[in-house]
């Protein structure tokens, strides 16, 4: 499983907006792993921001 994978399966756990150091607690991944994949998922326009500093999925 890819980091952007990991990171999109802890965000859907969740299910609700999230903060790089929250992920990175529940998925044990590397916390500039996390900040790489949410720069990709933003280019993508995968997640976004409903709030300062945390980060949710597009429905």
């Amino acid at each position: 499983m890819s980091v952007k994978e990991s990171v999109i399966a802890a965000m859907k756990a969740a299910g609700k907006p999230l903060s790089a150091g929250e992920v990175e607690k529940l998925s044990g991944l590397n916390r500039k792993d996390i900040d790489k994949a949410f720069k990709e998922l933003k280019g993508e326009n995968a997640i976004t921001s409903p709030v300062r500093c945390k980060w949710e999925l597009v429905k």
